[in-house]
């Protein structure tokens, strides 16, 4: 029977954490001590020396050998289980996609154990609850976090290859990634080049483009990612508009100089700001300040005339329409999408490129039938082309307009893809490019190796090196907290997904989560104690690292940002609700 002793040495653990991040909220949006910009340096310092420095110190000073099977194997067999359901329904429903498979797995099974799971477990079941906790710690850094970004990089590989390659994908039999490429999150402009080798197959080589390198050689000139939607929207204005899209400056932007070229076919590659994710939905309109539409009226003569030109050279293969960036804004919906062709023969990986401006819903459709369309030489590729024009062309993201089914659209999917060793290859190829960067990795894995030695031959670590460390790790709690103040004080809106969509994002933290994981651990055998720490610690709020993961690859951002900001006010009452059931 729970006493109210007991939840007053919870309330003890868990209100100071509240505390430093009602402090850093009050310093941001009441009191104006900190600028953005110092809020980011904070958050920098948290995110490369405090928060690592904390997972260091608890998994060094964990013993490694006392872990306890039953209570590990529940814990991955709940994230099997859902990892298992997702994908089926990814895989075998019309519902289902990949984004929406990777974002309700975050919310479902990685809970922020380390800043809140630690001192609220062991407040409620005692010092046994942290050791069991650094241990779901540990596996989460090391394995489930990359499992999640192994995820994100295969949703990133398989745009690219949709994208660039929807016709011949089964023939590319390999992938050489630059080592300046470090993820296909798509924050990047890439480029590709692709040879027909001996074998006849396609070999791809992906590489930072030009106009990227540019870009970050002047970082005044570095494009500011909007936050409207998912999709990567870059605009040079403070304030993203939509009607007023500067050609001059695109073009400088993407590498061109001197204004529209006339003449794309002669590059030896595709120059590919490719977008982490794509939308086109059915309210999109073209934008008011361009007055033309280059697929009905004409324009650019010269594109069309070398465009039609490579279709009726029977020797060029396929042509592959892969897209572009998209700018959008709340005030004009606009898109503005590109297609290329790659043809083969001589000059292998020759890329052709028009722009097309779709027209508003209520005009698409005449204007795609009508006697001004272009050419392209062929039934099938001409209805993909007005399949565009006309806004039903989507690759799968994560814009908000995406979370309302009635502005949905259909996949153009590709017809084969990579072979299953070529995709395992370049994917496994990112998520370590990822995974060396991140200081986490290095604080779990160093941190274990260290307690494996250190409890197995009773070595203790140097005073000063500890002292070192610890006088960082012992803020990095605090720190943390203060930290996820400061985000939640520069957001627009707690809820930035809105009400439903919020709701919906709670249940599965705070029910689907605890729920599978009940059965789980019934199912493998758990009982008592254990049973409780493991539904509670189920029942965290959202854990930060998805969120950043999340942000990166812009796959619902807005959703990972609501459940970890509101599901953090909100998590103390209900780890109090499920602490008084269980102990009833």
């Amino acid at each position: 029977m729970i006493t109210w002793h007991d939840l007053y040495t919870v309330l003890t653990a868990v209100i100071p954490l509240y505390v430093a991040m009602i402090l850093a909220y009050g310093s941001v949006r009441w009191w104006k001590i900190f600028s953005p910009d110092q809020c980011s340096g904070i958050n920098r310092f948290v995110a490369i020396f405090a928060v690592p420095l904390l997972s260091f110190h608890f998994i060094s000073t964990n013993n490694p050998y006392t872990i306890n099977i039953r209570f590990i194997a529940a814990d991955t067999l709940q994230k099997l289980i859902m990892l298992t359901l997702l994908t089926l329904w990814a895989n075998f429903t019309r519902s289902g996609s990949l984004e929406w498979s990777i974002t309700i797995f975050s919310l479902s099974t990685l809970p922020d154990t380390l800043v809140m799971g630690i001192p609220l477990l062991t407040a409620m079941y005692g010092e046994y609850s942290c050791s069991l906790m650094v241990q779901v710690v540990v596996l989460q850094c090391i394995i489930w976090n990359t499992v999640l970004l192994f995820l994100f990089e295969y949703r990133g590989a398989k745009i690219l290859i949709m994208e660039q390659f929807p016709e011949t994908a089964a023939s590319i039999v390999s992938f050489k990634v630059h080592s300046d490429v470090v993820s296909l999150d798509g924050n990047d402009l890439l480029e590709t080049d692709a040879e027909i080798g001996g074998d006849g197959k396609l070999h791809v080589t992906v590489r930072k483009s030009n106009a990227s390198r540019r870009l970050l050689c002047c970082p005044s000139m570095t494009p500011r990612p909007s936050n409207i939607t998912g999709a990567e929207i870059y605009s040079l204005d403070t304030t993203p508009r939509g009607s007023n899209f500067n050609h001059s400056d695109f073009y400088s932007v993407m590498g061109f100089s001197g204004g529209r070229p006339s003449n794309f076919g002669q590059s030896s590659r595709s120059q590919t700001p490719r977008p982490s994710n794509f939308e086109v939905s059915c309210g999109m309109a073209s934008s008011p300040g361009l007055g033309y539409d280059p697929v009905t009226s004409g324009s650019y003569p010269s594109l069309n005339a070398e465009f039609s030109s490579s279709v009726a050279n029977k020797t060029i293969n396929k042509n592959h329409h892969i897209g572009g960036k998209s700018s959008s804004s709340h005030d004009a919906n606009e898109l503005h999408k590109f297609a290329w062709g790659s043809n083969g023969g001589s000059d292998q990986g020759a890329k052709e490129i028009r722009m097309i401006v779709p027209e508003p819903p209520q005009k698409a459709e005449t204007k795609a039938t009508g006697p001004r369309n272009i050419d392209f030489g062929g039934e099938e590729e001409s209805e993909r082309v007005k399949e565009v024009a006309t806004g039903r062309n989507k690759l799968q993201c994560n814009s908000m307009a995406e979370l309302n089914p009635k502005e949905a659209v259909e996949t153009v999917p590709v017809k084969h893809m990579p072979p299953a060793s070529v995709m395992t290859r370049l994917i496994l190829i990112m998520v370590w490019r990822k995974l060396i960067r991140n200081p986490n990795t290095y604080s779990s894995l160093i941190g274990l190796i260290w307690a494996l030695v250190a409890f197995r031959w009773n070595v203790a670590m140097p005073r000063i090196i500890q002292q070192s460390i610890s006088i960082l790790s012992d803020a990095g709690l605090g720190m943390a907290m203060f930290s996820l103040g400061l985000f939640m004080a520069l957001q627009p809106k707690l809820i930035a997904c809105g009400n439903s969509t919020a709701t919906f994002a709670m249940a599965v933290r705070f029910l689907t989560g605890p729920a599978v994981m009940a059965i789980a651990a019934m199912a493998i055998g758990l009982r008592g104690d254990l049973l409780r720490v493991a539904i509670v610690q189920a029942a965290l709020p959202q854990g930060i690292m998805p969120f950043v993961f999340a942000k990166e690859y812009s796959v619902h951002p807005a959703i990972l940002s609501t459940g970890v900001i509101f599901g953090m006010l909100i998590a103390l009452p209900i780890t109090l609700v499920y602490y008084i059931l269980l102990g009833l």
